[in-house]
């Protein structure tokens, strides 16, 4: 493996002082299994021991290296094992419990987030995925740090069409249920398709059940840094010599994750999982995925070339990042939120940035419809039908693809939603009234491409 020399490190120490590279997140994943128990009280009392036990010092040890190394740590979280997996034991339990459960560890330990409260149904429903489904929305408003996810759909499986009526209505109601607090329950819900179980990045973090016991992984994003390198290249510069100063960009910001991460996994005794490089925006200026495509020759983010920008990006940050760990996994690619992304606001404001486009845009992407702010009055069959329509992106192109939106309630296309830090603000897009109620309706499942058929 290449190893840095000093202009490297010089240009790394850079990166972090003036370019807002991070490590965005250090994620413990704990497997709950063992704490499968009949009685709700005492599977909830086994969760909160576990976790408290295994995270207690996940939050000082990550503060102590960001310290000594002077590399900044944005976030501690924690994912844990799918929580449906643990309802079938407990028909009788209340899953709104093991939520609150969860966030009392969380804020015990001190981290950020804990994801993990979700279920798997792209092949069908199991014992506690129908109670843990209709729980999500209450679940979110009820708690303060939990977060949210669903798989509906994978290119092994097909899509559940069930599980996807299931969710558009259960979106709709995590809404309404955090109105007064600008619906920020819908903030922290993901629905899948193709769903990483090595995730570090929320909403969307869920422990696997193919992972170890407790594991951690570290998400690392650096979209300032790679603009800048961008900014210097001559603007004839032709197309692969931008694609190959992104690799290089990417392998020196993995390197700076895969060194957290191996300090953080001695430290605490835990093994380490995977390297997740995702050029995840903030709302700070110059912090921004947007800002990279602009870079490479755009007028704005959303004109004729964005897709093409974005496919070359996503492949770039991948092909360095891989060659800068032996474990590289997540999503790892290029993150296109809207309301965290200073460049994607600005799109949308001035009319560049449609949320058809975002579609096409989730093709090439690390992920899907993210934080993008939708009419109130939308409904469930419609927002049923944008998550069967990413699916369908995920299933066919054998990628991750997701749906994180936020039905404003009280307010139309146009207003603005302000959800402060890093969840920053967005326009609110128009999205398309005409119904799909019928096909929703239909319910069953979306078969596997032909693609899926491999062995």
């Amino acid at each position: 493996m290449r190893i840095l020399n000093t202009g490297d490190i010089l240009e790394t120490i850079g990166m972090l002082t003036a370019e807002n590279l991070d490590v965005r997140t250090v994620t413990m994943g704990i497997n709950l299994l063992d704490c499968i128990d009949p009685d709700p009280a005492a599977a909830c009392r086994k969760v909160y021991d576990k976790i408290t036990r295994l995270a207690g010092r996940l939050v000082p040890v990550v503060d102590g290296i960001a310290a000594e190394y002077g590399i900044p740590i944005v976030n501690k979280r924690i994912s844990v094992t799918p929580v449906a997996m643990l309802l079938g034991a407990a028909p009788d339990a209340d899953p709104v419990d093991y939520a609150k459960a969860l966030d009392a560890a969380a804020k015990a330990v001190g981290v950020n987030f804990i994801g993990g409260f979700g279920a798997l149904v792209h092949k069908g429903f199991s014992a506690g995925d129908a109670r843990l489904i209709a729980a999500i929305p209450r679940a979110l408003a009820e708690t303060d740090l939990v977060c949210s996810s669903v798989n509906v759909g994978s290119t092994k499986s097909g899509i559940n069409m069930d599980a996807v009526r299931m969710m558009g209505q259960t979106v709709r109601n995590a809404a309404a249920m955090t109105a007064d607090n600008n619906c920020m329950g819908c903030a922290k819900l993901v629905v899948f398709c193709n769903a990483p179980e090595d995730n570090p990045f929320m909403a969307g973090a869920f422990h696997g059940p193919g992972e170890p016991d407790c594991v951690l992984h570290v998400g690392v994003s650096g979209p300032g840094a790679v603009r800048a390198a961008l900014a210097k290249l001559p603007k004839d510069a032709p197309m692969d010599a931008v694609a190959e100063l992104i690799k290089r960009t990417a392998f020196k910001i993995t390197r700076l994750g895969q060194l957290v991460a191996g300090l953080a996994s001695q430290e605490l005794g835990v093994p380490g999982g995977i390297i997740d490089l995702s050029l995840a925006p903030t709302p700070a200026i110059g912090d921004s995925v947007a800002n990279i495509l602009e870079e490479m020759g755009l007028e704005s983010c959303g004109c004729c070339g964005t897709t093409a920008c974005l496919a070359l990006l996503n492949d770039a940050v991948k092909k360095g990042g891989v060659m800068a760990s032996n474990h590289v996994g997540g999503l790892s690619g290029a993150f296109i939120p809207v309301s965290e992304d200073d460049g994607m606001i600005r799109a949308v404001e001035r009319g560049s940035l449609s949320l058809e486009k975002l579609e096409a845009m989730t093709a090439v992407c690390s992920v899907g419809i993210d934080m993008v702010v939708i009419p109130g009055d939308t409904t469930a069959e419609v927002i049923s039908a944008l998550i069967a329509d990413e699916a369908a992106i995920g299933m066919v192109n054998s990628k991750t693809t997701a749906v994180r939106v936020i039905p404003a309630i009280g307010h139309k296309a146009g207003d603005v939603l302000d959800f402060g830090g890093l969840l920053g603000r967005a326009p609110i897009l128009n999205i398309s009234k005409y119904s799909p109620a019928v096909m929703v309706g239909r319910g069953g499942r979306i078969p596997a491409p032909i693609q899926a058929l491999k062995n």
